[in-house]
């Protein structure tokens, strides 16, 4: 091994980030996993300019992901036969962010927004969703 040497690979295809997604959901505490099995998840490389505005935003690259869909606070019979709820990621601007920042691993900043939108699925704030980050990182848990 030479050190100092590190080679860099192509970067990753939808299908490979999407297998990073699937094992950040997969690491979620059982009782918030098994509340997300028909959650259908999707990686795009950026959002449509009709998601863009629905959040306000102009530039593709402001946002990496969103989940679509009615939080489980929110549901009730009255919902039954509606679209499944969805979390769709945003390829390109995860990888820019991810060089942007250059101090974490693409797979922690994959596994930072599916919790994010996973928590919009709960209908979580955001000192709630890092909490979930926190218990569902086995870099961090227990500290």
């Amino acid at each position: 091994m030479t050190r100092g040497k590190r080679t860099i690979g192509h970067a990753p295809t939808a299908q490979e980030m999407e297998a990073m997604a699937r094992r950040a959901l997969a690491a979620l505490p059982p009782a918030f996993a098994a509340h997300c099995e028909g959650i259908v998840l999707s990686i795009e490389d950026f959002a449509d300019d009709e998601t863009l505005q629905s959040v306000g935003l102009d530039e593709p690259f402001e946002l990496t992901g969103i989940y679509e869909g009615i939080p489980l606070s929110d549901k009730s019979i009255e919902h039954s036969g509606t679209m499944p709820d969805r979390v769709r990621l945003f390829r390109r601007p995860i990888l820019d962010e991810w060089a942007e920042r250059g101090d974490e691993t693409l797979e922690h900043l994959v596994a930072h927004v599916v919790i994010h939108e996973i928590g919009h699925h709960f209908g979580l704030s955001d000192d709630d969703m890092h909490a979930l980050e926190e218990a569902a990182d086995p870099d961090t848990a227990g500290g």
